[in-house]
């Protein structure tokens, strides 16, 4: 078969280690790049899909591009509704990266016009295919730790308040719920599933986003996660999951880990366990991804819509009790 050809829409700086990635992954290929700005999307083209990658100056004329087969959408997270919608009924295919995005009903919007249409979406969780959590997952399944339990997770850096920077801008999504924020919370799905309650704390910028974090998710069984984020503090990153006959850490940082301890034994150092992902740990996604294509498959069955949803609702939940109010951008094509 030819190429699964890739369109990029928002050449920054996650883009940049996602295209050189997919320059790992076989049968797939750099066809085009949008931009707000035809300059930025030219440089971007050169740098990481050759001569022959295309340059566009427009989100629309990535859409309307008839040699693009699927676009990662890496643009603030207000945009990503309206660019993953117009590319499905373009007939291309989306991954669009985390938070997915800015509100609850943006995501139903994305999900039902890929499931409607018959064309693949995908949320970047790339957390969910590295070769450690893959692992992870396994173990789980496997009753190495008897019925998980609880998860703990943290996620903290130190920002610098700089109200220019989309991470700080309420209209770009900014803060730390959407940005930090959703990889504990889609961690924890992954492992309990959908939680019934959420309670969320939170302190705010001056630029009125949220800034250091914590959510409790609550299941009626008893099983429960608590997640904390920051922009003041720096925090290791790491995740544990607890189950009735032993736990597993999972070493620094978690949303991309190379490493995890199995314990059975609060007296035992456990059985580490390490699997490195590929390049910068982005390429297992776009394998998946290019795969599900070729396959004709319209959803991942490791990072399916309906978890992206289930996220979605926590993080919209926490939202709604912080305060926070995030609108789509319905004018980003």
């Amino acid at each position: 078969m030819e190429d699964i050809r890739w369109g990029i829409a928002g050449p920054g700086r996650i883009a940049e280690k996602v295209a050189d990635d997919l320059a790992l992954v076989e049968g797939a290929t750099l066809a085009a790049v949008g931009s707000r700005s035809e300059e930025r999307a030219r440089a971007f083209a050169d740098a990481h899909g050759g001569a022959g990658a295309r340059a566009h100056g427009t989100y629309r004329a990535l859409v309307d591009d008839p040699e693009v087969d699927v676009v990662y959408i890496a643009t603030p997270h207000p945009q990503h509704a309206e660019l993953a919608v117009a590319c499905l009924e373009a007939g291309k295919g989306v991954l669009v990266e985390k938070a997915f995005t800015a509100t609850l009903a943006g995501a139903w919007r994305v999900v039902d016009t890929a499931r409607t249409r018959g064309v693949f979406a995908m949320e970047a969780m790339w957390t969910r295919f590295q070769p450690a959590v893959v692992r992870m997952r396994e173990l789980i399944a496997e009753g190495a730790i008897g019925e998980p339990r609880s998860v703990q997770a943290d996620l903290g850096t130190v920002r610098d308040v700089d109200p220019t920077d989309r991470l700080f801008a309420p209209e770009l999504g900014g803060g730390a719920l959407l940005d930090l924020g959703v990889y504990p919370v889609s961690f924890a799905q992954m492992v309990l599933g959908a939680p019934d309650r959420v309670t969320a704390v939170a302190s705010r910028e001056t630029t009125g986003v949220d800034a250091d974090g914590a959510m409790l998710l609550a299941f009626e069984d008893g099983r429960y996660a608590t997640l904390q984020t920051s922009f003041h503090s720096p925090s290791p990153g790491q995740a544990r999951v607890f189950g009735t006959t032993g736990w597993i850490d999972v070493l620094p940082r978690f949303h991309h880990p190379s490493t995890i301890v199995l314990h059975h034994d609060t007296n035992d150092p456990g059985e580490r366990i390490e699997l490195p992902a590929t390049g910068a740990g982005y390429f297992h996604e776009l394998v998946e991804v290019t795969e599900c294509l070729r396959a004709g498959r319209a959803e991942s069955t490791v990072m399916p819509l309906d978890d992206t949803l289930a996220v979605q609702g926590v993080l919209a939940e926490a939202a709604d009790q912080l305060g926070l109010v995030f609108r789509e951008d319905d004018t980003a094509v």
